[in-house]
Order: structure tokens, then sequence, then C-alpha cells
């Protein structure tokens, strides 16, 4: 493995265009161990990898050559950045209530309330802020052309689910692969929320969900908004009704600072990747 390297896979890599021979069957079974480690250690705490484990994972029934050569590659970065730590922090973040406006929606969906479990108990304790940050890479695998859904969601300050998954089918649009993400983001959200009550922990305030796609933060955000595109519709309806209800907010998020980047693509090296990962994990760079 040498001295390691900088990122996860070789700068340009596909693993879906990868045509070198395949592995033989001892090969293969070795590939699928280390793609289980690999997805351990993303399940511990590292986020950094998790896109990259994710496309790797995507070949464990045929893997290739090309494919045993690249997790090998990301083991490398792994042995050169050892030191990182995921850091629980219960401390409140600060939100700024201008980003999120509270909008009236009643002309469109009527006086609708959060559905509450009549069957939760008494909520105790100090409530949780949660945020969501969330992206999509559009029409990400150059064979398929299927977009990448990625999203991070964070209780106080501290990250508790990273998400990275080719979505189920080809979008035509960066707007309708992010819508898509928005989507799934809200239903985890929703899941969280109903969660966190059944276990006796007061959840009062909506979500607060941070997106870097203009168009369809709009949609979402402001009644008036008017989707153009009906195979988007029940998406459309979804996460709007979901602010109607209160249970999240929206609002954008430039790219550059937009912790959910990296599971969307292979971010190269540089200076972009690196202020990505430093917001979410510890003494990676020491």
């Amino acid at each position: 493995l040498g001295k390691g390297t900088n990122s996860p896979l070789s700068p340009g890599y596909h693993p879906e265009c990868d045509v070198t021979p395949l592995l033989t069957d001892e090969e293969a079974n070795y590939y699928q161990s280390l793609i289980g480690v690999t997805r351990w250690i993303v399940e511990m705490g590292r986020i950094d990898i998790c896109c990259e484990v994710s496309q790797l994972s995507s070949f464990v029934a045929m893997p290739r050559e090309g494919h045993l050569q690249q997790l090998y590659h990301l083991v490398a970065y792994l042995k050169r950045y050892h030191n990182a730590r995921l850091v629980l922090d219960p401390s409140y973040p600060e939100i700024d209530d201008d980003d999120f406006i509270v909008q009236d929606w009643q002309n469109f969906y009527g006086q609708i309330e959060e559905e509450i479990p009549s069957n939760a108990p008494e909520a105790r304790g100090n409530e949780f802020i949660i945020r969501v940050f969330v992206d999509a890479s559009h029409a990400d695998d150059k064979v398929n052309r299927r977009s990448r859904t990625g999203f991070i969601v964070f209780l106080n300050s501290s990250p508790v689910y990273w998400y990275s998954k080719k979505q189920g089918g080809a979008e035509t649009s960066t707007f309708g692969s992010e819508f898509i993400a928005m989507k799934t983001a809200c239903e985890y959200v929703r899941g969280l929320r109903y969660s966190l009550r059944m276990m006796g922990i007061p959840v009062n305030n909506p979500a607060f969900i941070y997106g870097d796609n203009s168009s369809v933060l709009w949609n979402v955000s402001v009644p008036d908004s008017m989707l153009k595109k009906k195979s988007h519709g029940i998406a459309y309806h979804f996460c709007r009704e979901g602010c109607a209800r209160d249970e999240w907010l929206a609002t954008y998020i430039d790219t550059k600072i937009n912790p959910s980047d990296l599971l969307t693509k292979a971010l190269p090296s540089g200076e972009d990747r690196e202020r990505k990962v430093k917001s979410l994990l510890y003494d990676i760079y020491k």
C-alpha cells in the first residue's frame, strides 16, 4: 500500500466503466470480504468513504481486477488518514431564522398538522435540533445514467446518519434527481421524528433541511410555486405537505460548503474535498 493516497479512488475512475478481466472465484470472495470490512468502517463513522464504498459495492456479484485495485487504493487512503475521529457533539447549532421563512399553506393544503402517534410516551428531557444536508449527482453512472442521492442527518451538532445510494431510475434533468434526493431525505426525517417521539424525546420544532438546488427549494418551500413536470408530482406534494405540517423547513446552501456533496460523487483530492471532510471528521489531516 505504500505511503497511502490522497483520495479513496483514483482521479477520474468510474467502476461501472471498468472492463478489466473478471476475478477468479477465490479473488471474488476476497473482494467481497474487503467490501464487508469497508462497509463496517463506514458504519463506524468514516463518512468520507461512504460514496466510494457504495460505488464499489455495486459490483460484489461480478468484481473485476480493476475494482480490486481500487479497493486497495481505498485501503491505502485509510492507511494515510487513519486519525479521523467522528465526534458526537451535543451542543445546539446556530440556526438563522431568516433562512427559514414560515409560509401560509392553508390555501393549498388546508389546515393540516403533523400526525403525532397517539401511543407515544410522555416526552422528557431536552429536545434535539434536526438538520439535514441533501444533494444529488445528476447522471452520475456513466453506463445507465442514473443519479446518486446523498444526505447527512445531524442531531444537534452530531452526524447520526449518512446515506449514499444510486437512484432507482434515470432522471432526465438535474432538477429531477435533486427532487428525488429531497424526497428520500424527507422520508427519513419523518421516520426519525416518529422514532424520537416513541423513545420519549420531545420533538416540537421542524427539521431544518439544506440543499443546493434553488429550483427544488423554491418548489418545496414557496406556496405559490408551480411544478412544471408532472412526473415529479408525488415528490412535489410530499415535500411541500411536510413544510405545511411544520415537519421540516428547507433553505439553500452553497455547494462549496454542502457536506453531503461527499456522498454523491467521488471528489478528487484538493481544497474542496478537504473542507467538506473537515466539517464532518476531526484530526483527519494531522
